[in-house]
């Protein structure tokens, strides 16, 4: 009977005890090798695969109680893909919940293709739940804290929808999509077609950029970044409107006129051949990748048709015919538009 009596007791303390040690690590905070931490659960993570993906960042001292956890209170089924930031510790419990009702615990923020540098920091600006670190910064100084090696912002931010938990600094923010502008450019750079008339993954994105503003309909994309890339073989320059108006900054009123056309600016595509010194907005992923593997045609101009699509053409000739049918109203320029 006491033999009995001494293993239940036993059982009883060592019952007692796993209760302890997990009651102590569901609610102790994690330490973390750095804050912010960041890390990305991909598309289709399995429980397994996303602990392992977390104790890969940081984020995890080991990845089996974490999963006894998540079947405990059976949320092993319900993790959310996508890239998270912790600003501060959490409870293993609390990034439980953090990455299982993700979508229903986060922010949204966009930003949208075509915009400049100055539009998206308005609509992080604009949005009531970030934190607002970024407001007095310059330029310069807000490229240094995302870790930007360029001199200049614009383009440099990938067009995506952002979530993030209340309070995230807008700096945190930035920095997420500088890096996800950086991981696709070079993916895409590593991929592109060979013998491009271009010399590095940023002047790529400078091209991108005009491919972005120039394309009205998808389906015209590969043809308008041909159009562009077959100019720079031949030395034509671009003759690209867009870069003209961003040229321009405040002073464009909406009317572009000839004389905007002919007067000399570092972004004048019609002035100047090459490619103008930085991007003019914000390429989504189809028009960098357009860029970098354009269609094989010749055409060599391109003029709007009124529909949202262009009409393409090789030779000159062709190009005033089609300027002259499609904008009557307006002067045929030996241009790509």
């Amino acid at each position: 009977m006491r033999l009995i009596n001494r293993l239940l007791l036993c059982v009883a303390l060592l019952v007692a005890l796993l209760a302890g040690a997990i009651g102590y690590y569901v609610i102790h905070p994690l330490t973390f090798p750095t804050l912010p931490l960041r890390f990305s659960l991909s598309q289709g993570s399995s429980l397994s695969l996303a602990a392992q993906q977390m104790r890969k960042a940081g984020a995890l001292p080991d990845e089996w109680r974490f999963i006894w956890l998540a079947r405990a209170l059976r949320k092993s089924a319900h993790v959310q893909a996508g890239d998270y930031e912790l600003e501060s510790a959490v409870t293993p419990l609390e990034l439980l919940n953090t990455i299982t009702n993700w979508q229903s615990t986060q922010s949204g923020v966009s930003i949208i293709e075509g915009w400049t540098f100055e539009q998206s920091r308005a609509a992080l600006n604009a949005n009531p739940v970030v934190k607002h670190d970024s407001a007095n910064l310059s330029e310069a100084e807000i490229l240094k804290r995302i870790g930007a090696t360029e001199a200049h912002a614009e383009g440099l931010l990938f067009p995506d929808t952002y979530y993030f938990s209340k309070g995230t600094s807008d700096l945190a923010l930035l920095r997420r999509s500088y890096q996800a502008m950086q991981r696709h450019l070079q993916e895409s750079w590593q991929k592109r077609t060979p013998g491009l008339p271009i010399a590095s993954a940023y002047e790529a994105l400078i091209l991108a950029s005009i491919v972005e503003k120039e394309t009205g309909q998808p389906g015209d994309r590969g043809k308008v970044a041909a159009v562009f890339i077959n100019r720079l073989r031949k030395g034509m320059p671009l003759q690209t409107d867009p870069t003209v108006i961003y040229g321009l900054g405040n002073k464009f009123n909406g009317n572009l006129r000839k004389r905007d056309l002919t007067t000399d600016t570092i972004y004048n595509t019609y002035t100047r051949a090459g490619l103008p010194p930085t991007p003019i907005a914000l390429p989504g992923l189809a028009s960098i990748q357009a860029t970098l593997h354009p269609a094989p045609t010749d055409a060599l101009y391109f003029v709007a048709r009124g529909n949202g699509s262009s009409q393409f053409s090789v030779t000159l000739d062709e190009h005033n015919n089609a300027v002259r049918h499609y904008q009557k109203q307006t002067h045929g320029t030996p241009s790509p538009r």
